[in-house]
């Protein structure tokens, strides 16, 4: 039996999905796409611990440049620390904005999600690394030839890590922080 023309018409061009059941939602009416559609994250430590790391990369690599700016330019302490904490947030800014923009978001967009996702978690980690670097005895006076410097920073790295954690996992677990960037991860 031969179909009429208008009985069978091919989908609209929208109608394929990349999965089955309606678009997800991230809770903004005007969020769509595949990078805007909400991806359960789960609140346990792994997340949080990888969140974290991400933004320890960031930290790290801001404190370690800031301190040797300082140091080669011959700078006092407190002007070498807060270089170190603007390049650290910087640097820790720079990392989830590389990948929300990988993801197809505009760079205002994409300075929001990192802003929403890393100023807690940069702030903490900040507090604790540069008040051990301040409290630990001769850390501060220390050259970069010196183990000391070097192990100290290592330290502090490693308790900032530990003490963010914690509070990566809390933000996830109520859908900020990171759990805003993993959105935009496929």
């Amino acid at each position: 039996m031969a179909h009429a023309p208008h009985e069978h018409q091919p989908p609209a061009p929208d109608a394929h999905r990349a999965h089955d059941g309606p678009p997800e939602r991230t809770g903004h009416p005007h969020d769509s796409g595949p990078a805007a559609a909400a991806v359960p994250v789960p609140a346990g430590w792994v997340p949080a611990a990888r969140a974290t790391l991400h933004c320890l990369t960031g930290c790290a690599i801001g404190e370690i440049l800031g301190m040797v700016i300082g140091t080669a330019l011959n700078w006092h302490n407190v002007p070498t620390m807060i270089l170190a904490i603007v390049l650290a947030f910087a640097f820790g800014y720079a990392l989830t904005l590389r990948g929300v923009l990988a993801a197809g978001v505009g760079f205002r967009a994409a300075l929001r999600v990192a802003l929403a996702a890393d100023t807690l978690s940069i702030a903490v980690m900040e507090l604790v690394d540069n008040g051990v670097i301040a409290l630990w005895p001769r850390a501060m006076d220390a050259p970069l030839s010196d183990a000391l410097f070097w192990g100290v920073l290592a330290a502090s790295l490693v308790l900032a890590f530990v003490v963010t954690t914690p509070v990566n996992k809390w933000m996830i677990g109520r859908g900020k922080g990171h759990a805003v960037v993993h959105r935009y991860h496929h």
